[in-house]
């Protein structure tokens, strides 16, 4: 039976492998027939995501997005062995915290992270030595697109990441490089549990009757995320890919 998702062969990286969707991805992948290249900060969830992975050629890097003048001396370790076919950059942080709260350090954190790091990465995958083509995949966010309260900070810097997906598409696209996004709504991750954890039964209600389709779990992105590193969509770049269980049809 033909699988027009398959992996076998392609090298993937992905950042934010640890938990959440990120190692969704990761897990995924690896099943498909992909050898995984795991990003994440904290070494003792890498590897517990690794023991969820299907056997293959994978490699768990600790790295800190944050530093971004080093992300070459990622690359170099990523590619050493075999050059890249696709990335993910599936690592962010969201904190919901008011304007008048947003401090200079934590926006030059949260965009290092959510934008800055996706920018550089895609610089440094888009070398030859690094890789010959392939697709690139942001995790963005509904954010980006429908206003938060709360949230001006983390739904710019995904805003930032799907207006630089387009341009990307363009200029990228002469080296066989797709760029693409998704675009998730309330996702089961820590990040959300975080929330839930403090607005109580109240924030619950309140997702649930925003999504027709309920609590998205993070596989139902990560399906959307292979589906554009794979060839089946070799047809597709510079778009954002909606997986939102119907929040922004409304």
């Amino acid at each position: 039976m033909v699988n027009p998702m398959d992996l076998t062969g392609k090298r993937i990286l992905v950042t934010g492998a640890s938990s959440g969707i990120g190692r969704a991805c990761a897990i995924l992948a690896s099943r498909l027939g992909a050898s995984v290249v795991l990003v994440a900060r904290d070494v003792k969830r890498l590897e517990e995501s690794f023991s969820l992975m299907s056997a293959g050629e994978h490699t768990l890097i600790s790295f800190d997005l944050s530093d971004i003048e080093r992300c070459e001396d990622l690359f170099k370790r990523c590619a050493s062995e075999k050059k890249l076919d696709g990335m993910v950059h599936a690592a962010g942080i969201g904190p919901a915290v008011p304007i008048q709260s947003v401090s200079l350090a934590l926006m030059r954190e949260v965009m290092s992270i959510n934008y800055f790091a996706f920018m550089e990465l895609i610089k440094w995958f888009s070398k030859k030595k690094y890789s010959s083509g392939g697709s690139v995949v942001g995790v963005s966010s509904v954010s980006g697109v429908v206003g938060w309260q709360g949230v001006s900070l983390y739904g710019g810097s995904k805003g930032a990441m799907d207006s630089s997906v387009r341009s990307l598409a363009i200029e990228l696209a002469s080296k066989n490089i797709r760029v693409n996004s998704v675009v998730p709504s309330n996702i089961r991750t820590p990040m959300l549990d975080e929330m839930i954890s403090v607005g109580g039964e109240d924030a619950v209600r309140q997702i649930l009757s925003k999504q027709p389709l309920g609590l998205g779990e993070p596989v139902d992105v990560a399906n959307a995320v292979a589906f554009l590193l794979s060839d089946a969509s070799r047809f597709i770049t510079g778009t954002q890919l909606v997986v939102d269980g119907g929040y922004l049809a409304q």
